[in-house]
């Protein structure tokens, strides 16, 4: 056979072999006679048992992989805008009520008292339902459980239109107070779908390696989504008044849109692996499956029931999960001191227009700071801790400064602060409860199981938003006795400590050990039967 390769390498019946033995002995297969034998050749070649192997140049597994990449890619911005949609609704709702707290007061007759209780309800029951979310998001069908947060929204928004339009509380006090608050109380576990689940989703399609080195900025436009919400909220309840429509059509109009979003999310593929895409999580749990089948003993079998969820306990148990969950709570305990309180203290000192405008620039910082943090992430090769961890600690900076200097600074000086501090705290918010999961998601322990993610977010969401609100009890009793520049230093502290939570993972980042093999931790769920 290679002799007859020597005289024309064209002449061969196995196109494997040929394209070997023309690579070894440099011949191109144009020369002599074989030139002319190759003229009176048929153009295709008969078909053998390799021929299979190969197709237009490839073998048939780089095929296969490249057309599961390329249904992955189809369907991403599709993940994407319905994932976007759903959470833009979740605070699409939310904030449409803070919007006419006023109107509530004034014209259906809810004192203070209530409305201050709604709020403490609606952030338990959120803060709860986080962690609840996720572990349901992993353990049954994640775009079932979206559609359902979706619902349930939009049907409590409904409820409350119900108790003003019928006056339950002008027809009993009580009724109506009683009334309102139960149907906050589940409006918060309704609410909290969008963020771990949503996140899921999101990990899910956004697998391949192009999506995993630009997993922060991917991120980080995606957690735009509760700022464009809030924005549109405002917006919305502004043209209801401006257009001299009673007030309850502010709640009306999420109400609706949410049971429609809720409908569009029912008809979102959850997993690729659902329509028969094989992903790199996929590949890996295969992988592992076979191993095992190697060491069965003859008359046993592995059945592949699929990954199954992880428990709370295996999720702690992931490095760094417990930590980030701690530390998210400091962090956001900062953000909602002064997102709720800027206003307050601004408006000691300015009208109230002008401290609602530069209290705004806060919000509109924190809308880029998330696509910041996780485009610098992605140039430090995905290295989000220290990124952090820098931002942290510049914010630690402002906050000294405005500790001493925030009741003496003129408009222009608190506007430019307070839109840096926006970036310097939102960035980190929004990457650790979404890009910085999903790397924690992907630890080898958990490889090759999607059906952690979930858990995962709404664990480190969940626990922050408990320490989060405990904290705030603080902020009332310090100013009352010490001033605001307490506070300020009380906020120093806060962030001080949740950088120092993230203390082994920003050494980790900045001094990495040598690469180990990965440890083949079994999480899917396999069933022996002999």
């Amino acid at each position: 056979l290679f002799q007859r390769q020597r005289e024309d390498p064209t002449d061969v019946k196995d196109p494997l072999l040929t394209a070997t033995v023309i690579k070894r002995l440099g011949c191109s297969g144009q020369s002599g006679s074989s030139s002319k034998k190759h003229k009176q050749r048929p153009s295709t070649m008969a078909p053998t048992e390799t021929t299979a192997l190969v197709s237009n140049g490839k073998p048939k597994d780089e095929e296969k992989d490249d057309e599961n990449l390329r249904r992955l890619k189809g369907y991403q911005w599709w993940a994407f805008f319905v994932t976007f949609g759903g959470y833009f609704m979740a605070h699409f709702s939310r904030k449409c009520y803070s919007t006419v707290k006023q109107q509530l007061q004034d014209e259906a007759g809810y004192n203070a008292w209530i409305l201050s209780a709604m709020d403490t309800t609606f952030m338990a029951t959120y803060a709860c339902g986080n962690i609840i979310s996720g572990k349901l998001g992993d353990t049954l069908n994640p775009t079932t459980v979206l559609a359902i947060g979706l619902f349930g929204s939009g049907v409590c928004l409904f409820f409350i239109n119900v108790a003003i339009w019928f006056d339950f509380h002008g027809f009993n006090e009580n009724l109506g107070n009683l009334f309102i608050l139960a149907v906050y109380f589940m409006f918060g576990f309704f609410q909290s779908t969008g963020g771990p689940v949503g996140t899921a989703v999101m990990g899910n399609w956004f697998c391949d390696s192009e999506s995993v080195r630009r997993r922060g900025l991917i991120f980080g436009l995606w957690t735009c989504h509760q700022y464009c919400g809030d924005i549109t909220a405002a917006l919305c309840t502004a043209w209801v008044l401006g257009n001299g429509w009673p007030y309850w059509w502010a709640l009306l109009i999420p109400s609706l849109t949410n049971i429609l979003w809720g409908v569009l999310t029912l008809q979102l593929i959850p997993d690729p692996a659902d329509v028969g895409i094989i992903t790199p999580e996929v590949r890996i749990r295969q992988e592992k499956l076979a191993a095992k089948r190697a060491l069965l003993k003859e008359g046993e079998e592995i059945l592949d029931e699929g990954p199954k969820p992880i428990s709370y306990s295996a999720a702690l148990r992931i490095p760094m999960v417990a930590q980030y969950a701690f530390a998210f709570g400091f962090f956001k305990l900062t953000n909602y001191v002064l997102f709720f309180w800027l206003p307050y203290f601004l408006g000691k000192n300015f009208d109230p227009v002008t401290a609602n405008l530069i209290a705004a620039l806060y919000s509109v910082g924190m809308m880029p700071g998330g696509i910041i943090v996780g485009v610098v992430s992605d140039w430090f090769g995905g290295r989000r801790a220290c990124v952090i961890g820098t931002f942290m600690s510049c914010l630690m900076v402002f906050l000294f400064i405005f500790s001493i200097y925030s009741e003496k600074l003129n408009e222009v000086a608190l506007l430019v602060m307070l839109c840096i501090m926006g970036i310097l705290v939102g960035g980190p918010n929004n990457i650790i409860t979404s890009a910085v999961a999903a790397d924690l998601a992907s630890h080898p322990s958990v490889r090759g199981n999607n059906k952690s993610l979930g858990t995962v977010t709404g664990l480190i969401n969940g626990c922050g938003s408990i320490t989060a609100s405990i904290g705030l009890l603080a902020v009332g009793p310090l100013q009352d006795h010490f001033g605001w520049g307490s506070v300020w230093v009380f906020l120093m502290f806060c962030t001080g400590v949740g950088t120092l939570l993230m203390g082994p993972k920003i050494w980790e980042e900045a001094f990495p050990k040598p690469e180990v093999p990965e440890a083949e931790t079994e999480m899917e769920s396999t069933n022996v039967i002999v």
